[in-house]
């Protein structure tokens, strides 16, 4: 029985018919049992078929002996590969689909049948997924070497689906390529995953990519400013609302004595000051400026701040507000060394209001005191005192000498009536051989006695020229506001006038001028 099952089994499929089995049985039996043994054999062979459930894929040969009636192991894998969710066929060893099973159909809407009918990669797979398909099979049925890729089949509704596709070269026991298996597994979901994930990598680099292209911008922007920042000649140093150092440009390393090598960003002002207030001449007093400063959210006053090198730095502060001016980021200060700049106006102030030949107040001066003396005196009602002088002989030097000889009695007159003159009273040259003094709240007593002791001072000056000795003395007006004027031009022309009368007299005395309200003229006698 079991000699005859393998005789058949061993017939081609092209034989595979009812008479062709009988007749081959019947041969094979009677050279062996019989014919009645041969029948039998075929009764128990057709109930053994029906015994095993036949798969719902099409049936075909699979080009290695085995036939729809094969061996019970070819059935168990069609049932195998019926009852999987994957899609799985065969492919002959020319590339042609021979076999599907029916999750073809659950996947894509194609029936096995319409699979099988034409070329499959043309019929499922993607138009723009096909030449690699059929390079992938190519390969595989050139090297037999097992492969795996992922493509998109295409279903019959028009939608597209992704599949792993798993080519699997299948040999027989002699090692003969009998073609491929083809496993195809639904990746749908993890692509569309994949996808996402793809999306939001490339939102994320695109947003990292506009980051640091605003980043690179704002460091441009940034050194740009630092740059500009660093030729400018005040230093200037900005905190935060911490009081902690952001950022300070180069000069206010030179301004405040800084190591240029050390780093101050980040460092509170506290410590700062410490570092700072060695240099100043009244470092409590600058502490308490800070202090105040701190305190308040209008900008600062300057600030001028002394060091005991001689240094001065004027210095003023700002608090500095957040965007859409939302609260503060910090407080900018800005230093600025006015050293040479106060010495230039000091410089230039002396030009303008001191004589370039004795370096006393000049004209200029002397009527800004003289108006500022009179508004003091009638706020407070003190008199102020007006000693209008003029030189006798004077004249006679510059004719006989030269007006370096002139030069020369000036100056020296203007020493030795300095050194006459008090701290509170005021000497103008207010033009050649033409002086006067300020006296705020002055008595009549009191600027007599000056105007003889400046009249003693002058007559007492020798000169020497040309081998002789030279000699000159003074004719003195004396007014008093607003006893004899109230007006600043009035007061004036009061003492020229009474300093004439001095002059008419020979000189070398003193006069003051009349009351303005009695028109009566003080005399006094000359000095010596």
């Amino acid at each position: 029985m079991f000699p005859a099952a393998h005789a058949l089994a061993a017939l081609p499929e092209s034989m595979a018919s009812p008479v062709v089995t009988a007749v081959a049985g019947v041969a094979v039996m009677l050279g062996r049992a019989g014919g009645g043994y041969v029948l039998h054999l075929r009764q128990r062979i057709a109930q053994l078929s029906e015994s095993l459930p036949m798969p719902q894929g099409k049936a075909v040969s699979l080009g290695g002996g085995l036939t729809d009636a094969g061996d019970s192991q070819d059935r168990y894998f069609r049932l195998a590969a019926e009852s999987g969710g994957g899609i799985e066929g065969w492919i002959n060893p020319a590339g042609k689909l021979y076999w599907v099973n029916r999750a073809v159909e659950t996947c894509t809407g194609y029936t096995p049948d319409e699979v099988l009918a034409g070329d499959f990669i043309e019929l499922l797979v993607y138009d723009k997924d096909r030449r690699y398909c059929r390079d992938q099979v190519r390969q595989v049925l050139q090297t037999g070497v097992a492969t795996e890729s992922e493509l998109r089949l295409s279903t019959k509704s028009g939608g597209q689906m992704w599949v792993v596709c798993r080519w699997q070269p299948i040999r027989n026991e002699a090692g003969s390529l009998l073609g491929l298996r083809a496993s195809m597994s639904d990746v749908q979901a993890r692509k569309e995953a994949e996808y996402k994930l793809l999306e939001s990598v490339a939102a994320l680099r695109r947003a990292q990519a506009l980051s640091e292209h605003y980043l690179r911008r704002s460091n441009e922007e940034r050194s740009r400013l630092s740059a500009l920042l660093d030729v400018v000649r005040m230093g200037i140093l900005f905190m935060d609302t911490d009081r902690r150092v952001v950022f300070c440009n180069r000069a206010l390393y030179g301004i405040w004595g800084l190591p240029p090598g050390d780093g101050f960003v980040g460092v509170r002002d506290v410590v700062l000051q410490q570092h700072i207030i060695q240099f100043i001449d009244d470092p409590d007093a600058y502490q308490r400026h800070v202090a105040d400063v701190q305190q308040q959210q209008e900008p600062s006053e300057p600030f001028e701040i002394h060091f005991k090198d001689g240094r001065v730095v004027r210095e003023f502060s700002r608090v500095v507000p957040g965007p859409d001016d939302v609260g503060e980021i910090g407080r900018i200060w800005v230093f600025e060394d006015v050293t040479e700049q106060l010495r230039v106006a000091a410089q230039l102030m002396r030009l303008a209001e001191r004589d370039p030949l004795t370096n006393l107040f000049n004209r200029r001066r002397f009527h800004e005191e003289l108006e500022r003396m009179l508004a003091d005196g009638r706020r407070h009602g003190e008199s102020v005192g007006l000693l209008a002088i003029d030189l006798d002989g004077f004249k006679p030097v510059n004719d006989l000498y030269g007006h370096q000889a002139g030069d020369e009695v000036l100056i020296g007159l203007a020493g030795a009536v300095g050194a006459v003159v008090r701290r509170n009273e005021m000497f103008f040259r207010m033009g050649g051989d033409e002086f006067a003094i300020l006296v705020p709240t002055a008595s009549a007593q009191e600027l007599s006695e000056l105007a003889r002791r400046v009249c003693v001072c002058i007559s007492s000056l020798r000169f020497a020229f040309a081998g002789e000795s030279v000699a000159v003395t003074a004719s003195i007006g004396i007014a008093l506001g607003p006893r004899h004027e109230n007006d600043g031009e009035h007061l004036i022309g009061a003492a020229d006038r009474a300093m004439y009368v001095a002059k008419a007299l020979g000189g070398n005395c003193w006069e003051f001028a009349r009351e303005s309200a009695a028109g009566r003229l003080d005399r006094t006698s000359p000095a010596g």
